[in-house]
């Protein structure tokens, strides 16, 4: 059997997965509401397939694919998103994600897309653009972004409204190592407030708007 990690922050939306999911005859071991919570469990339970929304507190789908992979790295991802546009399906793939499963397709497509995933395969909702694909194979980078993975959690807290203190203890590092990896991102964003950071996070997709 097919064992699932489900992260998803809307629990409504979670409960209706996991329903759908054990129809099929698929085991959920694991739920979590945010991406830590998600790398966490991947820890603990070594899911063969994670399912993940892009759209997450603390730490976003895209993120906990690359931790994912660090902590698991059999564990295989598929992001499950509203978000259709290039940008983040290219992100997704770049990150390490296996599957890219739009919402308003999920009841057809997502135990496909598991079932594909964990037989080693690559699947990708079919309205997703053959142009995304092409961008990825030739190695585009989707959106010019200089930050480190360390860098991009801490701007996602940022942009949540943490102090950078805050964000260090939710990443684990102590407030100093904060402090530096928040000045050497303002630096290369040339930011010079927190509005400035807010708003290159929006348009990386880290947070909405």
């Amino acid at each position: 059997m097919i064992r699932i990690l489900l992260a998803e922050h809307h629990v409504l939306v979670r409960q209706g997965v996991r329903a759908l999911l054990e129809r099929e005859g698929l085991e959920v071991v694991g739920e979590a509401g945010d991406g830590r919570e998600a790398v966490e469990l991947a820890k603990e339970q070594r899911p063969h397939v994670a399912v993940l929304d892009v759209e997450m507190p603390a730490l976003n789908g895209v993120e906990a694919v690359r931790e994912l992979k660090a902590v698991s790295p059999a564990t295989r991802s598929i992001l499950l998103t509203m978000r259709s546009e290039d940008c983040y399906v290219l992100r997704a793939l770049q990150a390490g994600a296996s599957g890219y499963v739009l919402k308003i397709q999920a009841c057809e497509d997502l135990v496909r897309a598991i079932r594909e995933v964990r037989a080693g395969r690559v699947y990708l909702s079919p309205s997703i653009s053959r142009a995304v694909v092409e961008a990825y194979l030739a190695g585009r980078p989707a959106v010019p972004d200089p930050l480190t993975a360390r860098e991009r959690q801490l701007l996602q807290l940022v942009a949540e409204g943490k102090s950078t203190k805050e964000a260090a203890a939710l990443m684990g590092i102590r407030a100093k190592t904060g402090e530096s990896h928040r000045t050497r991102m303002m630096a290369k964003l040339d930011a010079h407030s927190t509005a400035e950071l807010v708003r290159y996070a929006i348009r990386l997709g880290l947070v909405q708007p």
